[in-house]
């Protein structure tokens, strides 16, 4: 007879969902503060295979609150039995738009980066603002 072997994501599964909130200045510090949350958050939970990836989605989002809105950011990370949703608010109304990057550009990649990345993603008006976010299915 074996010994049991405790599991700790299976703690973390059977209390799914759960939600994480992060509230961040504008300040060029955010994005790496964001990422590692969002990293630290689904490897605590056992979900080691899209941490890197949607830390690299959340780091590419925050980083454009921080260049196009000047803005605060607030990050809402949701993990249910069946996704991982990261969404990522600031108070500036105007909607992202992709654009195509030259191979000069060091920036314009990054929606691009994320829609790639993700299994779907997505802008949210809100009342005065938008959250931009991108899923992970489980």
């Amino acid at each position: 007879m074996g010994v049991p072997v405790h599991d700790p994501a299976a703690d973390h599964e059977a209390e799914l969902p759960h939600t994480y909130t992060l509230f961040a200045p504008a300040s060029a510090t955010s994005p790496k503060i964001c990422r590692d949350f969002v990293r630290s958050a689904l490897e605590t939970l056992g979900l080691d295979h899209l941490a890197d990836a949607a830390a690299l989605c959340t780091s590419e989002l925050v980083t454009n609150v921080h260049r196009y809105t000047k803005g605060d950011v607030h990050l809402r990370a949701a993990v249910a039995a069946t996704h991982v949703r990261v969404a990522v608010y600031d108070g500036n109304p105007q909607l992202p738009s992709p654009r195509r990057a030259s191979a000069e550009d060091e920036g314009g990649r990054g929606l691009f980066l994320v829609t790639a990345l993700s299994d779907v993603c997505g802008v949210t008006p809100t009342g005065g603002g938008k959250g931009v976010w991108f899923q992970f299915n489980r």
